[in-house]
């Protein structure tokens, strides 16, 4: 069992990286600047930095560039030596800058496991970031900030300080949404129907609060979580206005990156909705209109959600299952084989182990 658990949380660590790595690219034309900065960086440049940080150590600038650069080289060629460097510099930003923006963003975290992983790097951060929280208990942005890094590995904890940083600003949308991935992530670990919607409405409710204060592209961003959530709750009304009203925003955001997402897990909603409802023809035009998704950085990696195919199986639905399972070999190209292997189960009258397709 603690091994399976593991495995559901290494599969979910990977989907939580590749989707904070496409937030990356949305968030403001201010972070594109500096990444696109880093990327021009080379590693002359970044050995000119270190130099200098040996006789002026405090450089947040040089830190912060060297942060960015290295992260940048970890995400295109992963070495643990990349890894080293920059988590020297991060602990260094924890221990004297924890409310900064660099702080609280992806480029900072380290991660226990993994190809690069350092469980010592991880357990150090831990420990400065409990330091900080501790020293500081009335600022939102380091609790939030120290929440942000322990949530997925030190989950209990890391919802804690969350919910501090949410009681000094309820409606801040970052600690929200993370707050809110931590208990969806919690919820597909979850054993015990009654404990998953439990998990979820705690989700929704929290989501909710966040989209408050959230428009735009970052509403768009949230609408298919908050759908998801709704859905698993058991709120099927609110399930259905938030996957519509994520499907109706689509034209608006053709060139954005979630766009394919949207689509695809819009669809997945609805149709689930329409299934709870009996209207099996709807569920079924809806899986077809999931897989007409023209992908995404996350569904070309990942591949599609398999929840609504499974529950037509369930109801002796192959045609539409195998329609859509086409339709996606189009953007999950990587993992032909699978969907090959999908599809000969279903024509032969079985429902296919979907594994990790069923979590996300």
């Amino acid at each position: 069992m603690v091994t399976s658990r593991w495995m559901l949380r290494l599969i979910l660590l990977f989907a939580v990286c590749e989707a904070q790595a496409q937030r990356l690219c949305a968030q403001g034309e201010a972070q594109t600047a500096t990444l696109k900065a880093a990327a021009r960086m080379t590693a002359k440049d970044a050995e000119a930095l270190e130099e200098g940080l040996r006789t002026n150590p405090d450089n947040l600038t040089a830190r912060e560039k060297l942060i960015k650069y290295y992260f940048m080289e970890t995400v295109a060629s992963p070495t643990r030596e990349l890894e080293e460097r920059r988590e020297k510099h991060v602990l260094w930003l924890i221990e004297h800058n924890p409310d900064s923006d660099l702080a609280g963003s992806p480029e900072t975290e380290i991660l226990p496991m993994g190809l690069t992983g350092s469980t010592e790097g991880y357990q150090r951060g831990k420990q400065l970031w409990l330091e900080q929280a501790e020293r500081h208990p009335d600022n939102q942005r380091v609790l939030r900030n120290a929440g942000q890094f322990l949530a997925i590995f030190d989950t209990k904890i890391g919802q804690g300080l969350l919910e501090k940083a949410l009681a000094l600003d309820p409606g801040d949308p970052q600690a929200s949404s993370k707050l809110a991935h931590s208990y969806e992530m919690e919820r597909v670990l979850a054993s015990s129907p009654e404990q998953k919607a439990i998990l979820a409405q705690k989700a929704l409710s929290i989501r909710e609060r966040g989209l408050e204060r959230t428009e735009g592209t970052k509403k768009f961003h949230e609408l298919a979580d908050l759908a998801t959530s709704a859905f698993e709750a058991g709120e099927t009304e609110k399930a259905q206005q938030y996957a519509s009203e994520l499907l109706q925003s689509t034209e608006q955001f053709k060139k954005d990156w979630n766009y394919g997402n949207a689509l695809h897990k819009g669809n997945i909603v609805l149709g689930r909705v329409a299934l709870k409802k009996g209207d099996i023809e709807g569920a079924k035009e809806h899986l077809i209109a999931a897989g007409q998704t023209p992908g995404s950085p996350q569904l070309d990696s990942f591949g599609p959600n398999m929840t609504l195919a499974k529950e037509l199986l369930e109801k002796g639905e192959r045609e539409a299952v195998l329609t859509y399972l086409e339709s996606c070999g189009k953007f999950w190209k990587m993992h032909g084989e699978k969907l090959q292997s999908w599809m000969a189960s279903v024509r032969g009258g079985g429902i296919p182990d979907f594994g990790a397709n069923l979590l996300y």
